[in-house]
C-alpha cells in the first residue's frame, strides 16, 4: 500500500468551500483512479492535511499523471480557490510505503463529514 499526505493553508472564510472542493475531487479520483480513499485533517497549526491512500506507487503516480484534466474540474477549481499556495504545486508533502497496517477500515461508502 502507497499513501500520499499533503498540507495546505486554506484563506479564511473559505473553509466550507475548500471542503466541498475536495470532497468532489476525492471522490472523483476515488471512482476514476482507484484510491482507495482519503482523510482531511486539521492540524493545531491551523493548516489542512489529507492522507490518501493507494494501493502502490504506481497507482498512485498513473493517476497524479494523468489528472490533466483533472477527475472534477468543479472541485478542483474550487480547490484552487480556496488555498492561499498555488494548488497546481501540491505535491505531497510525504510519500510513503506501507510496512505495517493496523487501522481499522470501513467502508468508504460509510465515511460521514461532520461539521
Amino acid at each position: 500500500m502507497f499513501v500520499a499526505v499533503y498540507r495546505w493553508r486554506v484563506k479564511p472564510g473559505y473553509e466550507a468551500k475548500f471542503r466541498e472542493g475536495w470532497l468532489k475531487v476525492t471522490d472523483a479520483v476515488y471512482q476514476i483512479y482507484g484510491s482507495l480513499g482519503s482523510r482531511l485533517h486539521r492540524d493545531a497549526d491551523g493548516s489542512w492535511v489529507a492522507y490518501a491512500q493507494w494501493p502502490d506507487e504506481a497507482a498512485w503516480r498513473e493517476a497524479w499523471q494523468s489528472q490533466r484534466p483533472i477527475a472534477d474540474p468543479e472541485g478542483y477549481a474550487m480547490l484552487k480557490d480556496s488555498v492561499e499556495t498555488c494548488y497546481e504545486l501540491a505535491e505531497p508533502i510525504m510519500k510513503l510505503t506501507v510496512l505495517e497496517d493496523r487501522l481499522k477500515s470501513q467502508p468508504y461508502s460509510n465515511y460521514e463529514v461532520t461539521p
